[in-house]
């Protein structure tokens, strides 16, 4: 199973931007998807996470200003950033837990990351 991240980039505060991270390879079945991210001499820390159920969970940092959201067919999640402060400046890191067959439990698995900077 791969997870292949993207849509970072440079924007000015006040601006928005949207990641997807996309998996692929033997998948049976995706529960939790969920956003880190890890700024420099930081450690790194829970953004945002959905589960399949539908339960959403955000950092208070990103209260009302992040949104995540998951599209099954495609075996992808999305964040979308409104709002952006230089703080927000960080590699962002998706992960999933998958299930490969039925019947087996599921396995962690991470993004390579994506780099976003808040900076005018």
């Amino acid at each position: 199973v791969q997870l292949q991240a993207s849509g970072g980039g440079l924007v000015q505060p006040g601006g928005s931007l949207t990641l997807s991270c996309a998996a692929s390879g033997s998948i049976f079945s995706i529960n939790a998807m969920a956003w880190y991210r890890q700024a420099p001499g930081k450690q790194r820390e829970l953004v945002a996470q959905i589960f399949r159920s539908g339960i959403i969970s955000y950092a208070d940092s990103v209260k009302g200003r992040f949104t995540i959201s998951r599209d099954n067919a495609k075996n992808t999640v999305y964040l979308r950033m409104n709002s952006l402060k230089p703080e927000d400046t960080a590699a962002y890191y998706c992960q999933m837990f998958v299930s490969s067959e039925l019947g087996l439990g599921f396995k962690s698995y991470w993004g390579q990351g994506t780099q976003v900077t808040v900076s005018s």
